[in-house]
């Protein structure tokens, strides 16, 4: 048995208490430091300063998220029949848009455009490709490679219908099960408080992509 005297025994908590932080919060007790951050490793990789001025919703951002996302979905799903199942992570995606935004904001001409029917207007091109772009698309990317576990779940649902079961089942079937098994990614939306205000909730695997943004986006 090691010899440590109480003096050198350090009893400060790593984390502060997530459900008191919760109840502190509602009740607007809750004092959250000057950078907003309480875990070290989310400080170290998530900016906390924000460029309201910088455009995020760009045509740029829904056609390169939209692309990578069912592209990802397509190569997921396709790789999953393997005996060997091979997984393609939005990492992929996520340094591939890099290149590919700068040369849209480098060749698409700056032309506003209307949609149809609606009085909204948007800019092809409203300037440099910046972080805040790339983020999104990235989200885009994960949401098709199933946040890097592969084709959406559903998917299985068709197989084991089709081919333990003998049973047909139409396309629209399909397509219905498998939006409406994917509903629970919206929930960190109407939890925004939750896993967004609070710092104190660790993903490690979100922690790399955000550490790949800022690097690319800096460099």
């Amino acid at each position: 048995m090691s010899e440590h005297s109480e003096s050198e025994i350090d009893n400060t908590p790593l984390l502060h208490d997530p459900i008191e932080e919760v109840r502190n919060y509602s009740k607007g007790q809750l004092h959250v430091e000057a950078d907003g951050v309480i875990i070290e490793e989310v400080a170290l990789t998530v900016s906390t300063t924000d460029y309201p001025s910088l455009p995020s919703l760009t045509f740029r951002t829904w056609t390169l998220g939209l692309i990578s996302c069912a592209i990802l979905s397509y190569l997921n799903t396709f790789f999953s029949y393997r005996m060997e199942p091979l997984t393609i992570t939005a990492i992929s995606a996520q340094i591939a848009a890099l290149p590919v935004g700068h040369f849209m904001a480098a060749t698409i001409p700056n032309k506003i455009m209307a949609v149809p029917f609606t009085t909204w207007r948007f800019s092809l091109n409203p300037g440099p490709f910046n972080v805040k772009e790339h983020v999104l698309i990235t989200i885009f990317a994960n949401a098709g490679s199933g946040f890097g576990s592969g084709p959406a779940y559903a998917i299985g649902i068709a197989n084991i219908v089709k081919a333990f079961y003998k049973r047909s089942i139409s396309f629209v079937a399909c397509l219905l099960l498998v939006l409406t098994t994917g509903v629970h990614y919206s929930w960190p939306g109407s939890l925004f408080k939750l896993p967004i205000v609070f710092c104190f909730l660790l993903c490690p695997k979100i922690n790399i992509q955000s550490l790949i943004v800022a690097d690319l986006d800096e460099s």
